[in-house]
């Protein structure tokens, strides 16, 4: 089991750990709803990338209550 030799200061903890903060996202405006979504993606909303309809985006189903 490894075991430190000297006591590691706040200042040199803390430099080592400056790296490991998370980025925020980048949104992006889909062109043509005008939703945010993830650059270099599918819009999640209406299924268009690049200006072409990529993935068929279905309404919201429909459930049955007295099915459950």
């Amino acid at each position: 089991m490894a075991v430190q030799q000297n006591k590691v200061s706040r200042a040199r903890r803390n430099k080592r750990r400056s790296h490991d903060a998370l980025t925020p996202a980048n949104p992006n405006e889909c062109p043509s709803c005008g939703e945010l979504k993830r650059p270099h993606h599918v819009c999640p909303s209406c299924g268009y990338y690049n200006d072409r309809e990529v993935v068929a985006v279905a309404d919201e189903a429909e459930f049955d209550e007295d099915a459950a």
